[in-house]
């Protein structure tokens, strides 16, 4: 009896560890469906997207060069791959794309590394914060009936914003205008994809 009863408390002993990983997996699972219901792409492409992105970053990673002496950013959405941050040369700009590039699922890359200096921790601070600022400030926008700004991808590198997304004509003009007007902004760039 004493025998049987050691052999289930160390097979609970060595199951709650996995179990609680697989705990995590569904938590995060859940996470990423219930962000997909707000989108506008399928909870498919929104998993392909994410996919190809921690893909693209692994791939990235495995050039030392690049990724502890460069500042690259990949952000991939409805199929479109967005390349932003710095790095010190045109020859590591084409590399890095030519790592990235080739992905299934990819249909558009649209490379926006500049060549310079990177940036140290407090420009990308800056940038982080502008992004928040763009965040915040797409949700006051109440004058289109049903806009969602979560499904607004805003990405800021050297005080320029990035904006994706499935848009019509009007959120483009609207969202771009309040982007425009955050402090700090020094150029958009629209990244949209556009609706019937």
């Amino acid at each position: 009896m004493k025998t049987a009863s050691a052999f289930l408390l160390a097979a609970l002993v060595l199951a709650v560890p996995a179990l609680s990983g697989c705990a995590a997996v569904l938590v995060g699972g859940a996470a990423a469906g219930a962000g997909a219901a707000h989108d506008r792409r399928s909870t498919r492409t929104v998993f392909v997207d994410r996919n190809i992105q921690l893909s693209a970053y692994d791939d990235l990673n495995k050039d030392k060069e690049l990724a502890l002496h460069n500042n690259v950013s990949i952000v991939v959405y409805n199929g479109v791959m967005l390349l932003v941050g710095e790095v010190r040369s045109e020859a590591l700009k084409r590399r890095a794309e030519g790592i990235v590039a080739g992905f299934d699922g990819v249909r558009r890359l649209v490379n926006e590394i500049e060549v310079r200096e990177p940036e140290g921790f407090w420009s990308r601070r800056r940038d982080n914060t502008i992004t928040a600022h763009v965040k915040t400030a797409l949700l006051d926008l109440t004058s289109l009936p049903g806009f969602d700004p979560s499904r607004i991808n805003v990405t800021t590198a050297h005080r320029t914003v990035y904006l994706m997304g499935l848009v019509d004509a009007e959120e483009d003009e609207a969202v771009s205008g309040i982007a425009r007007n955050v402090a700090g902004v020094e150029r958009v760039v629209k990244v949209f994809e556009y609706r019937d």
